[in-house]
C-alpha cells in the first residue's frame, strides 16, 4: 500500500575521514600473509582508520561539512541527531558532544542519538522527517561517525576484521515545499533469529566487568557469522525490496540511483543479483572505504552528489541491512 509522501529535502551533506589509510597489503605484511591475500578475502584493498583522531573530531568535521553544504547559518539547527552503531562511551549519549563541537549555543536545540547499528542513518532521517512534518522540528543536522577499527577480530576472523573502516558523514535536513523533494517510502523489517550472527557481546548490561573482567576482555571483540547473515539475507531482502517499491509506488525502472549500506563488495555484488537491480546505479565505494557501519550510507551518499550522480528531482533509494538483523530502505526523492 502506497503511502503519503513526506516533504523533506536533504538540503547538504558532508564527510570526513582519519588522515592514516591503510591498505591490505599493509595488513598482509604486519600478519605474515602473502600479499593480496587480505583484498583476496574481503573483497577491500583499503579503508581508513583513526590513530589521533577521535569520533567527535570526525562527526564534528563532517557536520561543519554538511552545515557549509547547505548554506546555513548553524544556530539555525533545532535538533541533533547522533546516529552511529557504537557511542563515543556509555552514558551520556553522543549528540550532546557534537552540539558542543560545533560551538551550537546552549539550549538552541535538543540533541540525542538513534541506534540501530549499520541503519541508523536511515532510521534517523525517518525521525527527522517525521519531527519535521509534525511542526516539531525545523532544521535537522544527522551525524553518522565510527570508528570500527577498535574491536576486530584480528586474531581469528582477518578476513571479517579486513571489512572495516572508520569515518564519519552528515546531512542537513528540512522542510521542502509540496510535490518537490520529499520521502515517498520507509521500510523496516527485524529478523531477531540472526541477533547472535553479528555481535559485541561486552560494553552493556550483559556481562558485568567488575565481576567477571575476563569475560568482559573475552567478549569485547566483534564476531560475526557470515554464513548465517547470508542465509537469512538471501531468504527475506529481495522481497523486502519489492515491498518497499510497491509502498513507493515506484518500479525498478523508476529508480535512478541507489545507495547501499556498504557491509562488503561480495554483498553488495549479491545484493544487485538477488534483487535484479541495475549494477550500474548502485553506488559501490566498499573497495575503497570498507564498511564504515552507519557512515556507510551518508558518505556514499555524499560521494554520489560530489560527484554529480545527484540532481533534484531524482529518485534515489537507501537500502541497507543491520545487526540484529534488520532491513531497511527508504526512497527518496531529492
Amino acid at each position: 500500500m502506497a503511502i503519503s509522501p513526506l516533504s523533506i529535502r536533504i538540503l547538504g551533506t558532508g564527510h570526513a575521514l582519519p588522515k592514516t589509510r591503510l591498505l591490505s597489503e599493509d595488513i598482509d605484511r604486519d600478519l605474515g600473509f602473502e600479499l593480496g591475500q587480505i583484498e583476496s578475502m574481503s573483497g577491500v584493498g583499503a579503508r581508513w582508520v583513526c590513530k589521533d583522531e577521535t569520533q567527535i573530531d570526525l562527526a564534528v568535521e563532517a557536520a561543519t561539512r554538511a552545515i557549509s553544504d547547505a548554506g546555513i547559518d548553524k544556530d539555525e539547527i533545532d535538533l541533533v541527531l547522533g546516529a552511529s552503531g557504537l557511542p563515543y562511551q556509555a552514558l551520556p549519549t553522543t549528540a550532546p558532544l557534537i552540539m558542543r563541537g560545533l560551538g551550537l549555543i546552549e539550549g538552541s536545540a535538543e540533541a540525542h542519538d538513534i541506534n540501530s547499528t549499520c541503519l541508523s542513518f536511515v532510521t534517523a532521517l525517518d525521525i527527522a522527517a517525521a519531527r519535521i512534518a509534525l511542526g516539531h522540528a525545523n532544521t535537522v543536522l544527522i551525524v553518522s561517525s565510527e570508528v570500527a577499527s577498535r574491536a576486530l577480530p584480528w586474531a581469528n576472523q582477518p578476513d571479517v576484521a579486513a571489512l572495516f573502516g572508520d569515518g564519519a558523514a552528515a546531512a542537513v535536513v528540512t522542510a521542502s515545499e509540496p510535490q518537490s523533494a520529499a520521502i515517498c517510502g520507509r521500510l523496516m523489517r527485524t529478523y531477531p533469529s540472526g541477533y547472535e550472527a553479528s555481535s559485541i557481546v561486552a560494553g552493556g548490561t550483559r556481562i558485568n566487568y567488575h565481576s567477571d573482567p575476563k569475560a568482559f576482555a573475552e567478549n569485547a571483540f566483534f564476531r560475526m557469522d557470515g554464513a548465517a547473515l547470508f542465509k537469512l539475507t538471501h531468504r527475506h531482502f529481495p522481497a523486502f525490496v519489492q515491498d518497499l517499491l510497491q509502498m513507493s509506488g515506484w518500479s525498478e525502472k523508476d529508480v535512478d540511483l541507489i545507495v547501499p549500506h556498504q557491509a562488503s563488495p561480495l554483498a553488495l555484488e549479491h545484493m544487485v543479483k538477488a534483487t535484479g537491480l541495475a549494477s550500474d546505479k548502485v553506488v559501490n565505494i566498499a573497495a575503497d572505504f570498507g564498511n564504515q557501519v552507519a557512515a556507510s550510507i551518508p558518505t556514499a551518499l555524499d560521494i554520489a552528489r560530489r560527484d554529480g550522480r545527484i540532481s533534484d528531482g531524482m529518485r534515489v533509494l537507501l537500502l541497507g541491512t543491520s545487526a540484529g538483523v534488520s532491513f531497511g530502505g527508504m526512497a527518496i526523492v531529492v
